[in-house]
């Protein structure tokens, strides 16, 4: 009978949801005291009761039609042990779209620019889509980017030399999936800290609270996602709470790091309700950080919503514009997703992306703990921003190229040198990935003499072209020059580093980082509903990841993944 009565409940509760939006509920969700555990009276059972009765095994998953029940496991939390359901009542989920790039002629086009990313969004609510029942060709457009998946994984590259802040690895080996191609993969990392030895942080957390954000994998998941992260704080760091529904509340300001217990019941205090005024809460996060702001610490907003803001500024140009402005102030903007069935995805990307933040998909306690946790330090320590790169291919050995993601994140020849164009930013330990497909050197229609001076294989170009080139044998052995640029997180002008790449970069056979980055990037074209996947197929990215020793839990869980795609 109580299970009956639940589904029926859960059931009105998302007809009524889907009727009347992200406005459901009541608006006092915003205005909560500390401490106020209660509930109103009209919300649904399943949010009034407490969490001891959760862990107790009170909710029992609904049997509704189309739902897909998920069983509890010993050590699970409410918000992991709830059911999932595999085809949602009705998606409003958004997305950006933008158009895949085909294979460069060298001749024509010599240099790729894009800007670094750290995202792992993509991949965990991939994940989240491919656990919950989704077909790939189900996939919505736009909601796979390669590059975030490739991001998502840990890989043994090079660390850091000097006081260079990067530690640069190239690999070259045959392509998997296109025979006619080479594999080109670069990956950059930063140097690991401890928090312990961080900087202090001055965080505010801006929580969304509005009534779209009740749902299970929602509101009572970032509350023990933020519990995670209130337990590894410290006495130097200042935290500050500021929630948003129809209406922004500051919870607490300035609080020490090491008042945990305060931390918890204020996060925990929460409850959802009312419409989503998401502007008016960031206008006044950052008014909070800008007054507990502290000198060369870490200045942080950690924005936790579902994106669907109604009300105020709602579009991503508005956004866009509002965080452009923000950032000036030198406090940095890190985006958690939550939910399903209506998160705003490029919204959120938006906002992580123009805040000099990184955007991150919780989609369990399983990553909740992964992001700020295991990766604390990279999640919410900037150690470089406006990071760009841009590779130019020598003529001579290299004759078209594609970069495989990052489409947007694709950058104009010009904007490299200029200061003023925004880039990605990456943390302490982060890796950064990017892969090229390369056709080796075939003839192609060149382009005019006078835009080739300034290039760095300018004389083979000119060789291609049949005038006459000096004789340099280092020229002919490098492939390409990977140059980037970046600024320390203080500083407003760049720095420029370079890294030729020649043949001592191929492998005919490569290790298992290359080979299981290859293997991602081949389940992403997939994903995507790529133009350019020539041979790529799930059996064989199966095949190739059961020939690798998937010691790293992520990995491995990639492969079960992939393995229940049909």
């Amino acid at each position: 009978m109580k299970k009956r009565f639940l589904a029926a409940v859960l059931s009105a509760a998302l007809v009524a949801g889907v009727l009347s939006g992200c406005g459901a509920g009541k608006d006092s969700g915003s205005t909560a005291d500390i401490g106020d555990m209660g509930q109103t009276a009209d919300e649904p059972k399943q949010w009034r009761d407490s969490d001891e009765e959760a862990e107790a095994g009170y909710y029992e998953e609904a049997a509704g039609e189309g739902d897909v029940a998920k069983p509890e496991t010993e050590g699970e939390s409410y918000a992991e042990s709830c059911y999932r359901i595999a085809e949602p009542i009705e998606s409003t989920e958004e997305y950006s779209k933008w158009s895949e790039k085909g294979f460069s002629s060298v001749l024509n086009q010599p240099l790729s620019t894009f800007s670094a990313d750290v995202d792992t969004a993509s991949y965990s609510n991939l994940r989240r889509m491919i656990t919950d029942g989704y077909l790939l060709d189900a996939i919505p457009e736009g909601a796979v980017r390669i590059e975030e998946m490739l991001n998502y994984f840990t890989y043994d590259y090079k660390e850091p030399k000097g006081s260079e802040p990067f530690g640069v690895t190239t690999v070259i080996s045959q392509c998997p999936w296109n025979e006619e191609a080479q594999l080109l993969m670069i990956g950059l990392k930063t140097q690991d800290i401890d928090y312990s030895e961080a900087p202090p942080s001055n965080l505010v957390f801006l929580l969304d609270v509005s009534g779209s954000m009740g749902d299970y994998d929602k509101l009572p998941l970032l509350r023990e996602a933020f519990g995670i992260l209130a337990e590894n704080l410290t006495e130097k760091d200042r935290i500050s709470i500021v929630t948003y529904a129809s209406e922004d509340k500051v919870v607490l300001e300035g609080v020490s790091g090491d008042r945990t217990s305060k931390i918890k019941r204020a996060i925990n205090s929460l409850k959802a309700g009312g419409a989503t005024y998401g502007s008016k809460g960031i206008e006044t996060a950052y008014r909070i950080a800008e007054e507990n702001f502290i000198e060369g610490g870490n200045n942080r907003v950690i924005l936790a919503t579902d994106g669907d803001l109604n009300i105020g500024m709602t579009t991503e140009e508005e956004l866009e514009e509002l965080i452009t402005e923000k950032r000036e102030s030198g406090i940095f903007l890190s985006v958690l997703g939550f939910g399903t069935g209506n998160i705003k995805d490029n919204k959120m990307e938006t906002l992580a992306d123009k805040g000099n933040g990184n955007y991150a998909y919780i989609d369990s306690m399983r990553e909740a703990k992964k992001v700020l946790e295991k990766e604390m330090t990279a999640t919410l320590l900037t150690i470089c921003k406006d990071v760009k790169l841009q590779v130019e291919f020598n003529p001579a050995v290299v004759a078209e190229y594609r970069l495989i993601g990052y489409e947007n994140r694709a950058l104009d020849r010009k904007d490299f040198d200029d200061d003023t164009k925004d880039a990605g930013e990456i943390g302490a330990g982060h890796s950064v990935t990017a892969m090229y497909e390369l056709i080796l050197k075939d003839p192609l229609m060149p382009m005019g003499e006078e835009e080739i001076e300034d290039l760095k294989y300018g004389d083979n170009y000119k060789e291609e072209l049949g005038a006459s080139a000096s004789d340099s044998k280092a020229m002919e052995e490098e492939w390409l020059t990977i140059s980037i640029r970046y600024k320390k997180p203080t500083e407003d002008t760049s720095n420029l580093l370079q890294y030729p790449v020649s043949f001592d970069s191929y492998t005919y056979e490569p290790g298992e980082d290359f080979r299981f980055a290859a293997a991602v990037a081949e389940f992403g074209l997939l994903a995507s509903h790529s133009d350019y996947p020539e041979n790529a197929s799930v059996s064989h990215v199966r095949s190739v990841l059961r020939g690798i020793d998937l010691e790293d839990e992520y990995k491995a869980e990639f492969e079960e993944l992939v393995s229940e795609v049909r």
